[in-house]
């Protein structure tokens, strides 16, 4: 043999030797000793007290450490004793002194002279040459027959199941908490948006939708009115002072709240049983001062600004292709069933604009009471209207549309 082979043969030597002592560290950590070229002698004599309580025959090495253990000598002296006798072994009977603590061992785990049937290892315990346990020895048992012996040392299946069922606990553990978080995560959210909703409604009728309104703010340079050019056929409002502009809705027969509020996602309506621009008596006009902004129409906003007007402020009709021209000369605050402003006043041609007070409620209304100042109200016609100003079924003036809580309630 070469110096190669043989140094190539001596490191697979060590290699195979330093495996095996790593797996005798083992399995002297599991069965609680030091690693040991022997069966620890301690573990020895609990071997030997088991097999002589059970009235069981001893085997010759077993005989052995009967007689040392009971001759007197301390624990470092037995130790001492059985390695000398251990070392001298051949390697067969150091295997069978292996397999004597082996089997002992597991007497003392299941509690009984012998092992069940169903608890056989499904690995025998083999020892190599040099007398030392292999990976082979350790044998498994199937989960449900792991028991502790009266010593309390575990084998290590029931190790290896107890690890694994420790991590899956911990694994369940930190999943319950993942779900109680987003439990916790969803509540919050759902609570968020209702919260978000319920201001949103308050909201949205109370001080958004009041300032969503084609003029925001009071112009500085009102519109200016061109008495000489030619006037649009479309029916119009026109209020300078708050940059106003819109169709008034002249063809809405009925007076009733639901058709009244149709008409008013077109404009500004003209209320059917008062008279008309050009004709002698008082001229109603309705506007919204502020609605959901989810409803539909963009005139919803028409008279958001309205209580801008002060007495002495201006505004214009436009109907037919004239232009009347109205001088304002009172301003109020009035109850919702406050009727009595749909009749005439002490002026022979009036206009009267209603919305609601403050933008975005109910509550009242505001009205503005203006005098037509041109043409000359002497030209005037009598009024084809042949109906009361005020319908019988009438019981509060027009207001803005119901508002978003309004809507929910009526579906309950």
């Amino acid at each position: 043999m070469t110096d190669s082979s043989q140094n190539n043969s001596t490191n697979n030597s060590d290699s195979n030797n330093a495996a095996v002592d790593m797996i005798r560290q083992k399995v002297g950590n599991l069965y609680g000793h030091e690693p040991s070229k022997e069966p620890n002698a301690r573990e020895e004599v609990k071997e030997v007290q088991e097999v002589k309580a059970h009235h069981q025959q001893l085997s010759v090495h077993q005989e052995y450490m009967q007689k040392i253990s009971s001759s007197g000598m301390s624990l470092a002296e037995i130790q001492t004793a059985w390695h000398t006798y251990y070392a001298g072994l051949p390697d067969k009977q150091k295997h069978e002194v292996w397999q004597e603590f082996y089997a002992e061992h597991d007497k003392r785990q299941t509690g009984s002279d012998k092992p069940p049937a169903d608890t056989a290892p499904s690995h025998s315990m083999t020892l190599p040459s040099g007398g030392k346990p292999s990976v082979h020895s350790i044998g498994h048992k199937p989960s449900g027959h792991h028991k502790s012996g009266a010593s309390g040392s575990k084998t290590m299946a029931q190790v290896k199941d107890q690890l694994l069922s420790k991590a899956n606990r911990s694994a369940q553990t930190k999943l319950k908490a993942k779900q109680h978080f987003q439990s916790l995560l969803f509540g919050v959210g759902m609570g968020l948006v209702v919260v978000i909703f319920l201001l949103f409604g308050f909201f949205n009728d109370r001080f958004i939708a009041p300032f969503i309104t084609p003029s925001r703010n009071v112009s500085s340079t009102p519109i200016i009115i061109d008495g000489g050019a030619a006037v649009d056929a479309e029916p119009k409002i026109v209020i300078p002072k708050i940059n106003v502009e819109i169709p008034v809705v002249y063809d809405e027969p009925s007076v009733e709240e639901k058709a009244v509020q149709n008409a008013l996602e077109r404009g500004v309506v003209h209320y059917a049983t008062t008279p008309n621009p050009g004709e002698k008596g008082n001229a109603v006009i309705f506007g919204h001062s502020s609605n959901n902004i989810l409803n539909k129409g963009k005139y919803k906003f028409a008279f958001v600004l309205l209580s801008k007007l002060e007495t002495g402020d201006t505004f214009y009709l436009n109907k037919d292709g004239v232009r009347y021209s109205y001088k304002i000369y009172e301003k109020k605050i009035v109850a919702p069933n406050e009727l009595s402003v749909l009749g005439a006043n002490d002026r022979e041609a009036t206009v009267t604009l209603i919305t609601c007070d403050p933008p975005g409620t109910t509550r009242n209304r505001l009205i503005i009471v203006a005098e037509q100042i041109s043409p000359d109200p002497v030209k005037n016609v009598a009024s084809a209207v042949t109906t009361t100003p005020v319908d019988a079924s009438a019981t509060v003036l027009p207001s803005n549309a119901p508002s978003l809580w309004q809507r929910i309630k009526d579906w309950f």
